[in-house]
């Protein structure tokens, strides 16, 4: 049993049989009364996202999740298709499920494949990763007095604000918590 002291962000608990990630939560004390917390949960089965509150000292049952490496192989219509790099057997996730993440997928990527019970349930990927800018504008020398930044659109689609001196075709990499622009990669 997990109870709310021990909540953190990412940690997957079951309530009424479903299984929801911890996507954000806050600890709130008020002048009179007891303390609450509040959730953002989504559900790993449908991929829906709620927000719950609870009172403090709750208690959650705690579900084991195993880790799988495995390689993203491609994506069609409904599914993206992933295949565990030491067994070989592979897995469907659709796109409610994995939500945000597919921005960030790229094939031959390898990822860690979140399983319960041997169903894959959702993915988790490394904190940054590389892509390649297909379309973004030039940015010319003496265009602002600090840094500045333009859009730039990723080769999965991602469009995120880089630096100036980013031109199509460079490579960069991206925090995958954020969205954001990290840095760019020497070829």
């Amino acid at each position: 049993m997990i109870e709310t002291g021990d909540l953190r962000r990412g940690l997957v608990i079951e309530m009424d049989g479903e299984l929801y990630r911890i996507n954000e939560f806050a600890h709130n004390k008020q002048g009179r009364g007891s303390a609450n917390v509040r959730l953002v949960l989504k559900n790993l089965r449908t991929g829906a996202t709620t927000t719950q509150t609870f009172q403090a000292g709750s208690r959650f049952n705690s579900v084991r999740l195993e880790r799988v490496r495995a390689q993203f192989l491609y994506a069609d219509e409904e599914f993206y298709n992933f295949m565990d790099v030491d067994t070989y057997d592979q897995f469907q996730l659709d796109k409610e499920t994995l939500g945000e993440t597919v921005n960030y997928l790229v094939p031959d990527m390898v990822i860690e494949l979140l399983t319960h019970e041997g169903n894959a349930i959702d993915i988790e990927l490394p904190t940054a990763v590389e892509l390649e800018v297909t379309q973004t504008d030039p940015g010319f020398r003496g265009d602002t007095a600090t840094g500045g930044s333009k859009p730039a659109v990723l080769e999965t689609g991602l469009t995120i604000q880089v630096p100036l001196f980013v031109s199509q075709g460079d490579r960069v990499k991206v925090d995958t918590r954020t969205g954001e622009y990290l840095e760019r990669v020497s070829s």
